[in-house]
């Protein structure tokens, strides 16, 4: 099944998007995809050819991805900030017959120095399409993706309209009404994510609720927005809560449901975020092979902080120590996921697809959990994470849920550092809270030794302003790791 075609049933006059400018029907959306397709056509992409979108989150975003679908081309959403020669090499990885993109951004590739594929017009005026969907199979893809996820380096991630419309699927079978066909939903998490995709934006199209798009994030605008616009639904990243938790001032009053995902959150956002706006924050556990939503704490009836949930309906979920068995109860083990939104693998790397993917369909995540007595998933850590000091193990996720406990810090990463004796030692950067008590290294170190047995405990501690973080709100590990020698 094309998943295009779930915008086939939803009412003409009814709202689809809003990008800032104004509401687009779904009667319009559905016309303007289907110039895409038809462009597409004329273009000679065929089905199965890829077809890369370089779009800020925006109604042109929406309508082309739903245009590539609909002509039963495979869309490649690359972001649009990326500079050119990262954008360069995704392009050279993926091949694309045609690009849908901006003129800036054609006529760097072009300037790149390899050859560009083609840029697809697609008229502004004049006669509107009408959106005939080209039948594909479930196994068929859809969308490749990037990720560095389970396998280290960016790779292109194959998802298949079967894996996407399954997730969709899972979500909104859950108990409760994840979203509703009245929902106005908010989201600024870019679209070229898979959390911005399938989860905002695959909820959107699978309901016909509306969907409020922000392509740059500002906690005082949108809040505005959430009134102005009657937003009931947030679907967001744990900084833009945290941001909006010390803005909060009513705002959120028509706010029936937030959701917040694609990296942890920490337990005091989603207390202050509630205890500021009266709505609980919900998260869940995924990533973009999976995609992306693998456990979810809606519909379990509980909200407990650092819980990620249960597993989705229909979604087999194991813990697993190195041998590849399951791990005792209570002991942290590595979650491996099966079920029918798992992709096929990585875009002609099936060396990288063979490291991820077992013979008998179960994803390993590259992540550490341990299951909770109520059958709660608690998220430790990634396993590429882990430092390692004297042969222990040391997940830094404990480590930094210390450290943020610490009066009058905001955030803090631990990283591993190369040592000498010891193989690593732990290294942890700390952001002190405006405003807050003033903190130092030796309140961070007692804490820790408090807290924690001695070879976790950080052997330094860094102050910064800030801590890099990706599009998606996580820490960035790998450019503090950069700095451990500075």
């Amino acid at each position: 099944m094309n998943l295009a075609r779930l915008v086939l049933a939803h009412g003409a006059e009814a709202r689809a998007v809003h990008d800032g400018q104004r509401w687009t029907t779904w009667g319009e959306l559905r016309a303007r995809a289907g110039s895409v397709a038809e462009a597409l056509r004329r273009a000679r992409v065929a089905p199965g050819d890829r077809v890369a979108l370089v779009r800020p989150s925006s109604l042109a975003f929406v309508a082309d991805y739903l245009g590539v679908l609909a002509s039963g081309a495979v869309a490649a959403p690359l972001n649009p900030q990326s500079p050119i020669p990262e954008l360069a090499a995704e392009v050279s990885l993926i091949d694309p017959v045609a690009l849908l993109c901006d003129e800036s951004v054609a006529a760097g590739l072009g300037r790149g120095g390899s050859a560009a594929p083609p840029v697809v017009e697609v008229p502004t005026s004049g006669a509107a399409g009408e959106l005939t969907v080209a039948e594909r199979d479930d196994r068929d893809p859809a969308a490749l993706l990037f990720t560095s996820g389970t396998a280290g380096a960016p790779r292109a991630a194959v998802l298949s309209h079967g894996n996407l419309r399954s997730n969709l699927d899972q979500m909104l079978s859950l108990p409760g009404e994840i979203t509703r066909p009245d929902d106005v939903m908010l989201t600024a998490v870019p679209l070229f994510h898979v959390f911005g995709l399938n989860v905002a934006l695959g909820l959107t199209l699978a309901t016909g609720s509306a969907l409020v798009l922000e392509e740059r994030f500002d906690p005082s605008a949108s809040l505005a927005t959430v009134g102005a616009l009657g937003v009931t639904a947030l679907v967001g990243v744990p900084p833009m809560y945290a941001a909006w938790a010390e803005l909060a001032d009513g705002a959120m009053a028509g706010v029936r449901l937030a959701v917040s995902g694609a990296a942890a959150l920490p337990a005091e956002v989603a207390e202050r975020f509630e205890s500021r706006t009266g709505v609980p924050l919900w998260q869940g556990y995924g990533l973009t092979e999976a995609s992306p939503v693998v456990t979810t704490s809606l519909g379990t009836g509980r909200n407990r902080p650092g819980s990620v949930g249960r597993p989705l309906p229909g979604i087999e979920l194991r813990l697993v120590d190195e041998g590849g068995s399951d791990v005792l109860e209570g002991d942290p083990g590595e979650i491996w996921v099966r079920g029918p939104n798992v992709f096929d693998g990585y875009f002609r790397d099936p060396s990288s697809t063979a490291g991820v993917l077992t013979g008998d369909g179960w994803l390993r995540t590259g992540d550490v959990a341990v299951l909770g007595d109520d059958g709660d998933v608690f998220v430790v850590d990634r396993r590429k994470d882990l430092v390692i000091v004297s042969g222990f193990n040391v997940y830094p996720g404990e480590v930094e849920d210390v450290v943020r406990a610490v009066p009058g810090v905001a955030d803090a990463v631990a990283v591993g550092r190369p040592h000498p004796d010891t193989g690593e030692t732990v290294e942890v950067f700390v952001v002190p809270r405006a405003g807050g008590p003033e903190v130092s290294a030796d309140d961070v170190q007692r804490a820790c030794a408090t807290a924690l047995a001695r070879y976790k405990c950080p052997s330094s501690v860094r102050f910064v302003d800030e801590l890099p973080h990706g599009l998606a709100g996580k820490a960035l590990r790998r450019a503090l790791r950069q700095q451990v020698g500075d």
